[in-house]
């Protein structure tokens, strides 16, 4: 389950329920290394739909999936993940978040509580039973704590009769360390 870099704890979590011709979501592609394996996941017939507001994203990600040839897999949207339903109708079977800032990019354009709220809101109604929703937050920011703070208080709220939520934090690093939240819709 550890992983050097909590992305790759995430992943390895997230990979056992994911089957090939899935339909799946990035809320926020970054620079694409979940996108690619959410595409490499899916498998041909699967379908990824990745979310961002920054234009160096989508292309960082789109040369990343040429690459590696899994561009036919994946619908690249330059849009705010808040406004997911508006591109999305259909279940999905996991969504993956980072929540922050694009590394290497401009740090004032970061995710927003109120967005984010929206768009995690959103995607647990697409979910499908068993499926699941990934949250890292990063939130050594400026902003990044109420982020945090009100993304923790929106999964608290949510019904156990209808999810199982989870937090994983590292409890001996440093200060702000990112925290990983799990969402399984029963």
């Amino acid at each position: 389950m550890f992983e050097t870099r909590i992305t790759d704890t995430v992943q390895g979590i997230v990979k056992d329920y994911i089957d090939k011709g899935d339909t799946v979501i990035d809320a926020t592609i970054g620079n694409g290394n979940d996108t690619a394996f959410l595409a490499e996941n899916v498998g041909d017939n699967g379908k990824v739909i990745g979310f961002d507001v920054q234009q160096l994203a989508i292309r960082t990600t789109k040369e990343k999936l040429n690459e590696r040839n899994l561009l036919n897999r994946v619908t690249l949207i330059e849009d705010s993940h808040e406004n997911v339903k508006n591109y999305v109708d259909s279940p999905i079977k996991v969504a993956m978040f980072n929540l922050g800032y694009l590394p290497k990019g401009d740090k004032k354009i970061i995710t927003k509580p109120e967005s984010t709220i929206k768009a995690i809101n959103d995607i647990l109604e697409l979910l499908k039973s068993n499926g699941v929703v990934s949250i890292i937050s990063y939130y050594g920011h400026e902003g990044g704590l109420l982020e945090k703070n009100k993304v923790c208080e929106y999964l608290g709220a949510l019904s156990n009769k209808k999810f199982d939520v989870i937090s994983i934090a590292y409890e001996n690093r440093k200060m702000n360390a990112p925290i990983i939240y799990l969402i399984r819709k029963k």
